[in-house]
């Protein structure tokens, strides 16, 4: 079985910074594509960043320049560092991966169980 564990979340000030992070385990083969999602109440699942195993990103337009993600490959760890948070950017954010496990030929979409962030003064 495969995991993803999500930490960093929490109450911020308008402006400020957060850092979340999101660590994969279990019988990891490989890793495709990792990204993050978010969900504010009474909206739908977005797509806030993803990136390659080789390190190419792609953003939502509501948060370029704002937020950076990365990766460690060797840690099965994917980041998303937030910077000049406001407050329309309160939501759940989920971790997700395409892992192939172990002995295994497919991959398959895996998701985190939630951090919340919350942007308010």
């Amino acid at each position: 079985q495969v995991q993803l564990v999500e930490s960093g979340g929490g109450l911020v000030q308008p402006g400020g910074s957060l850092r979340l992070s999101c660590a994969a385990s279990g019988s990891i083969g490989s890793i495709n594509v990792m990204g993050w999602y978010r969900q504010a109440p009474g909206k739908q699942r977005e797509l806030v960043a993803a990136i390659t195993p080789g390190g190419s990103t792609s953003y939502a337009d509501s948060v370029k320049g704002r937020f950076t993600i990365s990766r460690d490959n060797a840690k099965n760890t994917v980041y998303l560092q937030m910077n000049s948070l406001k407050p329309e950017d309160s939501a759940v954010f989920y971790c997700n991966a395409q892992v192939r496990e172990r002995f295994q030929a497919q991959y398959f979409e895996h998701w985190g169980q939630g951090t919340l962030v919350t942007v308010s003064s």
